[in-house]
């Protein structure tokens, strides 16, 4: 069987295998309600924080976490044939800590403790202060490089016989904001994960065209954003950011191709969720 016909049936097999009915489409846009929600009332209680990014990304999270996408165990975070998801950008945290909570790698209860002195839930996430949470946040236009540091440990262990050999290799998702990619950083790392060919990586950069100055493409134009990655030897699913069936599908395909690393670009709203904060 010739790569292109393996690949092909791979994707199809793999998206037919997870598809998922439409009871459970239900229950995910309900558990990323409930999730933001959890936003909202960590924010009033910390009393600052941000909302816009965490409420926009809150159907990827759920999609990732409890779409059948994730290999991961919350009695056992840190298994090591785990997958691995790095936030880069790590102000959008409001979203992660109730996502891990829902998943059960701590009460729901410690929400409310988020941006407290001493607690663990802190204005971006630290490494291993909580468990699930890989990578420090702070800098933007980091988190790639440290997505590309793990996927590339995890091939060379998997090589050396170090990991466990199970269906598939451990996978890393690198989660990022479109504005960050106005920085030379992430281009660098972009070309080497494609020359590479990591492709048990996978990018989602919420594109919500929209940063602290002002509409991405006035302040540093991005577009054309698919033909940047592709011209650096990426696969590009486009989806819209907030259907949670059309996110599961393209976590799946992703994981279907090995040629290369992907990159999903979600188009999101910030401040879904909430009528008189959308775009805000």
């Amino acid at each position: 069987m010739g790569s292109g016909c393996g690949r092909f049936l791979l994707v199809y097999l793999r998206a037919y295998y997870f598809m998922l009915t439409d009871e459970q489409i239900k229950n995910l846009e309900l558990k990323a309600n409930e999730i933001r929600q959890d936003i909202i009332e960590m924010l009033v209680a910390a009393g600052s924080g941000h909302s816009a990014g965490p409420l926009g990304m809150a159907d990827v999270f759920t999609a990732l976490y409890f779409g059948g996408v994730l290999n991961y165990d919350p009695k056992d975070p840190w298994k090591e044939d785990r997958d691995r998801v790095i936030l880069s950008n790590g102000h959008i945290c409001p979203v992660w800590y109730p996502t891990l909570a829902h998943a059960g790698f701590f009460p729901r209860g410690e929400l409310m403790t988020l941006r407290k002195l001493n607690g663990r839930l802190q204005g971006h996430p630290h490494y291993r202060e909580l468990p699930g949470v890989e990578n420090t946040g702070g800098p933007l236009g980091q988190g790639l490089s440290q997505a590309i540091g793990h996927a590339l440990a995890v091939r060379m262990d998997v090589a050396a016989g170090k990991l466990p050999k199970g269906e598939r290799m451990p996978w890393v998702y690198a989660l990022m904001s479109d504005a960050e990619l106005q920085e030379g950083q992430n281009w660098e790392a972009i070309m080497f994960a494609g020359k590479n060919n990591l492709h048990n990586l996978t990018a989602v950069i919420d594109r919500n065209n929209i940063q602290i100055d002002g509409f991405t493409e006035d302040v540093m134009p991005l577009e054309p954003m698919a033909d940047k990655f592709k011209a650096f030897n990426w696969s590009v699913i486009g989806v819209d950011g907030h259907n949670v069936r059309e996110i599961v599908d393209a976590f799946n395909k992703a994981m279907a191709i090995f040629e290369n690393p992907t990159v999903i670009i979600a188009h999101t709203i910030p401040g879904k969720g909430v009528d008189f904060m959308d775009w805000n």
